[in-house]
Order: C-alpha cells, then sequence, then structure tokens
C-alpha cells in the first residue's frame, strides 16, 4: 500500500473490500475531474477582461484608463455570490434527485449565464451574467468533489479529486492565454470571445455525464439496492455476482444504517440541524465535521490564492515597472497547473495533513518575503522581479497542498446521511469568503482606496499562518482509507494521531453493529439478493 498505510480489512466473505482499479472504472472517473476547467475558467477570465482597454471603455465611457473600484469589486464578487447560494441549493438537490442530474442541471444554468455576459454591452448585464452563471457554477462546484469522493476507488481518491483541482489549474491557465490573445482587440470581440468560450467547457461536462453512472451511494441512501448493485459493478469494472461487490455494498449500507439509528434525519429543517448536532468536543460528531469543513474551505481562500488569480493582471500593472501585465498572470497560472500535478503521487504518498501543515508554512514565508521587499524596494526592477519569483514559488506551496487538499478532505469527512449537506456547506463557505475576498480586495489595493500594493501580503501571510495553525489542530489524516473507515477513525482517534490508526474492522464484521444495525434490516443489507433480483 502506498506510504505503509496498511491492508484494507476484509468484508464478511474473506474479499477485500473494494476491487482492484482497472483503466475503464479510473478514466470514468478522472472524466468527472473535467468540471474543474469551467470552475478555473470562469475564475480566471475575469482578470484579463478588466484590464482591457476596449472593455473599460464600454463600463465607463471613451476617455476611461481603469475601472472604478466598486465595478471591479462588483463584477469580481458577485459571481461567488450566486455561487454561494448555488452550493448550497445544491445540497438538497443531490440528495433529492441525484449527484449526476444535479451537476447536468448546473452545467444549463450556468450557459444561460454565459449567453447573457457575452450578450452584454453594459454593466448591468454582464453582473447579471455572472449572478446567474454563479448559481450554476455552486451546483458544479459542490456536487462535483461529492460525485468524484463517492464513485472514486480509496486507493486513488486523493489523487483523482486532486485532478479536479488540476482542471481548475488548467481552467485558469486556458483563461489567461486566451485573454492574452485578445487583449490587443478593438471591438467587442475581445471580452466576447473570453466570456463566450465558456459554453464549449459545460457542454462537454453535461454531455459526458449523461454517459456516467450515478453514484452508488445516493441509491443506497434512497433504498434501491438493485440500482447499487448494478452502478457499483459498473464503476469497479466487475460482475453483478463479485464478491467485490457485494462486500463493498454490504460496507455502505451498514454504515449508513448504523449512522441512520444514531442520528435520525427527520423532516427537511431536521436533516440540515442534524448537520450540528453532536458534542464540539467529540472529533466525530456531525457539527465538528461541519465546522472542520466549512472552515478548511475558509482557510483555502485565506491563502490569497484568488488576489493572484483575480486581480493579478491589474496588481502587475500597478506595479509599474512590468512591461506586460498579462505576461505575469499567464505565467502565474502555468506555475500552478505545472505543480498541481505533484499532488496526484504525494497526496497518497505522504497524506493530507503534512502536505496542508507545510503548504501553510511555505506560502505564509513566501508571502511575508513579498511585502517586506515590497514595502522597502517598490520601485527597484530587480526587486520586482524578485517578488515575482516568490510569488510563484507561493502558488507552487498553494497548487501542490491547499488547491487540491480542501477539495479532497472536504469529500471524506462526511458520513452518508449528511454528505451532501456537508459537502455543500463547506463549499459554500469556499465561495461566501471568496466573495467577501473579492469585494474588499480593490479597496485594500487600489490607488486611489486603500493603495496597499505590495503590504497586501502582510495580511495574507498573517492568514496563511492561521492556516498552519488550523491544519496542525484539526486536519485528520484519511489517505488510504474508505469513506466509511474514516467514520470509524474519526470515532476513535484525534487529528494529531490519526495517521497511525490502522483500519481493524468493517461495519459488517462487527458482531455488534450487526445485531443492532445490520440484524433488523436484514433484507436491505443481503446484496447477493440484490444480484439475484437484477
Amino acid at each position: 500500500m502506498p506510504g505503509g498505510a496498511a491492508p484494507p480489512p476484509l468484508g464478511p466473505n474473506g474479499h477485500v473490500i473494494e476491487a482492484p482499479v482497472t483503466w475503464k472504472a479510473y478514466l470514468m472517473c478522472v472524466f468527472a475531474a473535467f468540471g474543474g476547467i469551467f470552475f478555473g475558467y470562469d475564475s480566471g477570465y475575469i482578470s484579463g477582461v478588466m484590464g482591457m482597454k476596449y472593455f473599460i471603455e464600454v463600463i465607463e465611457g471613451p476617455e476611461a484608463e481603469v475601472l472604478a473600484s466598486w465595478k471591479k469589486s462588483l463584477i469580481t464578487s458577485i459571481l461567488s455570490a450566486g455561487t454561494f447560494f448555488g452550493a448550497l441549493i445544491a445540497g438538497d438537490l443531490a440528495d433529492w434527485f441525484g449527484r449526476r442530474f444535479t451537476i447536468i442541471l448546473g452545467c444549463a444554468v450556468f450557459i444561460v449565464g454565459v449567453v447573457l455576459q457575452t450578450a452584454s454591452a453594459s454593466l448591468g448585464l454582464i453582473v447579471a451574467g455572472r449572478l446567474v452563471a454563479g448559481f450554476g457554477v455552486g451546483f458544479v462546484s459542490a456536487i462535483i468533489i461529492l460525485y468524484m469522493s463517492e464513485i472514486a476507488p480509496r486507493k486513488v481518491r486523493g489523487a483523482i479529486v486532486s485532478g479536479y483541482q488540476f482542471c481548475i489549474c488548467i481552467g485558469l491557465l486556458l483563461a489567461s492565454a486566451v485573454d492574452y490573445g485578445t487583449q490587443d482587440r478593438t471591438d467587442s470581440g475581445s471580452y466576447r470571445i473570453p466570456i463566450g468560450l465558456q459554453m464549449a467547457w459545460a457542454l462537454i461536462l453535461a454531455t459526458g455525464l449523461f454517459f456516467l453512472p450515478e453514484s452508488p451511494r445516493f441509491y443506497v441512501k434512497k433504498g434501491n439496492l438493485e440500482k447499487a448493485t448494478i452502478t457499483l459493478a459498473r464503476l469497479r469494472d466487475q460482475p453483478l455476482d463479485s464478491g467485490y461487490i457485494k462486500d463493498e455494498l454490504a460496507e455502505i449500507v451498514a454504515n449508513h444504517e448504523y449512522e441512520m439509528a444514531v442520528v435520525p434525519q427527520g423532516n427537511y429543517f431536521q436533516s440540515w440541524a442534524s448537520c450540528f448536532r453532536g458534542s464540539l468536543r467529540q472529533p466525530s460528531s456531525y457539527v465538528r465535521r461541519t465546522i472542520l469543513g466549512t472552515l478548511m474551505q475558509m482557510m483555502q481562500q485565506w491563502t490569497g490564492c484568488n488576489f493572484v488569480f483575480y486581480f493579478g493582471t491589474t496588481f502587475f500593472q500597478q506595479l509599474g515597472t512590468i512591461s506586460n501585465p498579462f505576461l505575469m498572470s499567464l505565467i502565474t497560472t502555468l506555475v500552478n497547473v505545472c505543480s498541481t500535478p505533484i499532488s496526484f503521487y504525494t497526496m497518497e504518498k505522504l497524506g493530507r495533513r503534512p502536505l496542508l501543515i507545510w503548504g501553510a508554512f511555505g506560502m505564509a514565508i513566501c508571502e511575508f518575503i513579498v511585502a517586506i521587499v515590497g514595502t522597502c524596494r517598490p520601485d527597484d526592477t530587480n526587486a520586482v522581479k524578485g517578488m515575482i519569483a516568490l510569488i510563484c514559488i507561493y502558488i507552487f506551496f498553494f497548487a501542490t497542498p491547499w488547491g487540491p487538499g480542501a477539495w479532497v478532505v472536504i469529500g471524506e469527512i462526511f458520513p452518508l446521511p449528511m454528505r451532501a449537506k456537508g459537502v455543500a456547506l463547506s463549499t459554500a463557505s469556499n465561495w461566501l469568503w471568496n466573495c467577501i475576498i473579492a469585494v474588499i480586495t480593490p479597496y485594500m489595493v487600489d490607488e486611489d482606496k486603500g493603495n496597499l500594493g505590495p503590504k497586501v501580503f502582510y495580511i495574507w501571510g498573517a492568514l496563511c499562518t492561521l492556516c498552519f495553525i488550523y491544519a496542525y489542530l484539526l486536519v485528520p489524516e484519511t489517505k488510504g482509507l474508505t469513506l466509511e473507515q474514516v467514520d470509524q477513525m474519526l470515532a476513535e482517534t484525534t487529528p494529531r494521531t490519526s495517521s497511525r490508526w490502522v483500519p481493524h474492522a468493517t461495519y459488517t464484521e462487527g458482531a455488534e453493529l450487526k445485531e443492532s444495525v445490520v440484524g433488523h434490516h436484514e433484507e436491505k443489507v443481503d446484496t447477493s439478493d440484490a444480484s439475484d433480483r437484477v
């Protein structure tokens, strides 16, 4: 096992709970990560567009040279506002109609928003379009992580979910490249081409998802074991009567029944309230998991990453000594893309917890140095070049652990009864802080407002210090475990000792659990009957 992890526990028939990973199963999971491309592209194109001369003249008038701070703030943050509410709505839709349907619906809503933005020739329509597109991005960004975590084999789950962040990076890079290519156009194509191109990514994802299966854990939640068996067999590329499929499905069902027995869901409002049940002192309580997930996404935004990706072009323009700010933005996104694939290996080899701890430490050091250099030598060309180099190193420390790690962790820590709502709350936290940072940043940095310039990195460095403390005290190690084993680990250990926890039983093996949970639900848990009915 990678990273010295213990062999997986055996199920009741003596089989390993998860089947070997085949290329077919691997590629089906990998395609879902494509959703990150239009998420990243939509986040990245706006930085360049707001620096384009033609776009500035459309919004401000023919004599304007820059956008007003409040307009930059509004255009950038309104997407995150829509995404915040979209992510919350998506949690219910994913539980009612399925993970796959919710993602496809998100693509359709997103396309409507893109059409409005492409047709815009004024501030009002582009703001409305970004708000609508935000709802679509919220659906996709919340549920694609849930979907990928539920269908991916545990051996490669971290790498596959990291692939989502990699696709976000590719989207950012594509956005920078398209902005770079259209920046000098003197017609509406300068901004309409980067905006309109987004529809292609949504169409590709929605079309592909029509051919992918629904999450088997969604069918278990709905009590449909026949469809769960068929879907799991397809995902694992195994026959319906395979012992692998029977054992893995039995473990999913037993864990779900146990969680439902411990924390009944009740009506609609009670199901949301259950996300906040339990004791703050108990690491496995629902409220602790909700806090862990929402803080995880808040901390990711506190690293300052979106300052570079949202406002990089205009920030580099302010430095004055840089001849081509668009090229600098392209370089920073290229560093992001090249760094993220390292996490495919390190996330499973080294684990989530150490990567997040040392990544936060590295980011804080780089950001404090950038702030110090920018304060002491703001007009020195060589000093500015050094600042840019350090910003690139900072992006490396973000892209390798924190970019993918935050998404991996929230996809793993929630039990099935609250998983859709837990991931939705965590993703909404991401977009809430994304929105807040997008609103306040122009007022902190712009010359006619706070005029912090490079000094803003003092703030990001201080926040990354808090990220370091958070990761050390609260983030558990989840590598090499099934989603059901993560539940057991959280109940039996603490974040600082979690890396030493070894799986020792399954929900379907425990005699006590069998008697109290599985015994009186025998027909539901008996997956061999489900296979026979198929």
